[in-house]
C-alpha cells in the first residue's frame, strides 16, 4: 500500500530498532549504473535463523512465526546436509550441519555442506519470483569462511558469538528517495490449513543498555608498536612470495552512551554512503555502519544472470575545494602503488568469478573510477561476469567470501595469516550485510 508520508514511518522505524529486532538498509549516495538512492527496512520479523559454526537455531519470534515452523521443519527433516535436526517446540528448530569430509574443486566450493545449505533451503521455500523483496535479511560474520577454507585455528573465540543472523520479514517499508514516496509491503503465509492472517505483527522489546566504561575490555587489542611489528612480518612474507597482499586489522572499543539509532543518524549525516545500515541482531547486539563497497550483486538481464562487484583500493583525502580535489585525484591516479594494489584486488575478484561464470564473460567494465565521499576519494574497479547454468546468486555470494580488500591475496594464505596474527576474532567485521 502507498503511504502519504515517507519521513514519519522512516523515523519511527529507525527509533524502533533501538528496542526491536529488525534491519534498515539505506543508500544515500548515487553513482549512475551502480548505486541508486533507496531505503528499505522492517522490524518484528516472524522468523530468525542464527548460527554458530555448524550449529543453528531457527526461532519463531511471534505467533506468526509459529505458523511457519512446521513448513521449515518439513523441508529440513530429510536434508542430506544435516547431521542433526530437532523440533524442540512449536517455536524452535535446532540442528547441525555435517562437516566437509572430502576434497572438492574450486567450482564445487559453494555447494559443500555448510550453514548455507540451510540458508539455501529457506530461500527456496520462501522465494517467489513475483515478490523479489521477500527473502532473508541480516548479517554474515567473518568466521563463515572457515566452513570452506581449511584454516588452522589460533584465536580463542567466544562460543556464544553468532556467525550469522538472518530474518524473514513479513512487512517492509520501501522508500523511493527521489520521489519521497513510501510503500508498505505486507505478506501472509499459509501451511496445511493454518495461516498468519489476523495474527498480530509484534515482537519482544529489549531496551538498549549501554555498558559502563568500567565494564568494557581494553580500549585497544594491541599495545603500542605491536601492530607495526605485524606489518613488518607481513612484508617478510611478501619477499618470499607467500603473500602478495594482506589486510590486518585491530579492534578499538569505546563506550557508547547514545542509542544505536542516534549513532546511525549521525553517521548518515556525516558520511553519506551507498550502503548504510542499522541492524538489531537481538541479544543486546547491534550493527551500525556506512560502507562504500558492494560485496556482490546478481541481477538478470538479456544476457543471463549478471554477477557484479566493485573492488575498492586506493584512498586519498578530500580537498578543501574543487581545485584541491582535482589535485588529489591527479595524485592518486599517478600513484603506482595504489594502481598495483587495485589491480591485484581485481585479479583475485576476476578469479573468484571464473569459478562459476561463463568462459569469456568476466570483464572489467570500469577501471580506476573515481568515487568522492564526504571526506575521502576512492579509486574503484567495476567487474562483471555471467553465471553458468547450474549456479545462482548464492554461489556468487559464496565464491567471493570474503572480499580480497579485507583479507588479501592469495586469499587462503591471507586468511591464515590474519588468523595467526590478529589479536581478536573479527566477528562481524570483514563479513557482509544485506
Amino acid at each position: 500500500s502507498e503511504l502519504e508520508d515517507a519521513q514519519k514511518p522512516y523515523d519511527e522505524l529507525v527509533e524502533r530498532l533501538d528496542t526491536h529486532r529488525g534491519c534498515l538498509f539505506e543508500s544515500s549516495y548515487e553513482f549512475p549504473g551502480r548505486y541508486a538512492r533507496w531505503t528499505m527496512g522492517f522490524c518484528d520479523p516472524p522468523l530468525v535463523l542464527e548460527s554458530t559454526r555448524r550449529d543453528f537455531v531457527i526461532s519463531a519470534l511471534n505467533s506468526r512465526g509459529e505458523v511457519l515452523i512446521p513448513a521449515v521443519h518439513s523441508v529440513l527433516k530429510d536434508h542430506t546436509a544435516l547431521l542433526t535436526l530437532q523440533l524442540e517446540s512449536a517455536a524452535c528448530i535446532r540442528g547441525s550441519v555435517r562437516p566437509v569430509e572430502t576434497s572438492f574443486t574450486e567450482e564445487e566450493r559453494s555447494r559443500q555442506f555448510s550453514i548455507f545449505s540451510v540458508v539455501r533451503a529457506l530461500t527456496e521455500l520462501f522465494g517467489c519470483d513475483d515478490e523479489p523483496q521477500l527473502g532473508l535479511y541480516g548479517s554474515f560474520g567473518y568466521d563463515l569462511t572457515f566452513q570452506f577454507e581449511p584454516v588452522r585455528p589460533f584465536q580463542q573465540r567466544d562460543l556464544s558469538q553468532r556467525d550469522l543472523v538472518l530474518y524473514l520479514p513479513d512487512e517492509f517499508l520501501v522508500i523511493d528517495i527521489h520521489s519521497r514516496t513510501a510503500r508498505s509491503l505486507k505478506y501472509e503465509f499459509t501451511y496445511k490449513g493454518k495461516g498468519t492472517l489476523g495474527l498480530p505483527r509484534v515482537g519482544a522489546s529489549e531496551a538498549y543498555s549501554p555498558k559502563a566504561e568500567s565494564e568494557l575490555p581494553a580500549r585497544r587489542d594491541h599495545s603500542a608498536g605491536e601492530f607495526a611489528k605485524k606489518v613488518l612480518r607481513a612484508k617478510e612474507e611478501f619477499k618470499v612470495g607467500n603473500l602478495f597482499e594482506v589486510v590486518l586489522s585491530q579492534t578499538f572499543t569505546e563506550p557508547c552512551p547514545q542509542s544505536p539509532s542516534e549513532v546511525f543518524k549521525r553517521l548518515r549525516r556525516r558520511n553519506p554512503s551507498p550502503y548504510g545500515f542499522i541492524i538489531n541482531l537481538g541479544k543486546t547486539e547491534y550493527l551500525v555502519g556506512a560502507s562504500p563497497e558492494m560485496f556482490v550483486r546478481v541481477e538478470h538481464d538479456r544476457k543471463g544472470w549478471r554477477c557484479e562487484t566493485c573492488p575498492i583500493s586506493g584512498t586519498i583525502r578530500r580537498g578543501r575545494d574543487a581545485l584541491e580535489d582535482a589535485e588529489n585525484i591527479k595524485t592518486i591516479l599517478s600513484d603506482k602503488k595504489e594502481e598495483s594494489e587495485l589491480t591485484m584486488c581485481t585479479d583475485v575478484d576476476r578469479n573468484d568469478k571464473s569459478r562459476i561464470c561463463r568462459a569469456g564473460s568476466v570483464s572489467v567494465i570500469g577501471r580506476r573510477q573515481i568515487e568522492m565521499y564526504s571526506r575521502l576519494i576512492h579509486t574503484v574497479d567495476h567487474v562483471e561476469g555471467y553465471l553458468r547454468d547450474g549456479f545462482d546468486a548464492m554461489d556468487a555470494f559464496l565464491v567471493h567470501t570474503w572480499a580480497v580488500t579485507v583479507t588479501g591475496a592469495p586469499k587462503p594464505w591471507a586468511v591464515q595469516f590474519v588468523e595467526e596474527h590478529e589479536a581478536s576474532p573479527r566477528n562481524w567485521y570483514g563479513g557482509a550485510v544485506g
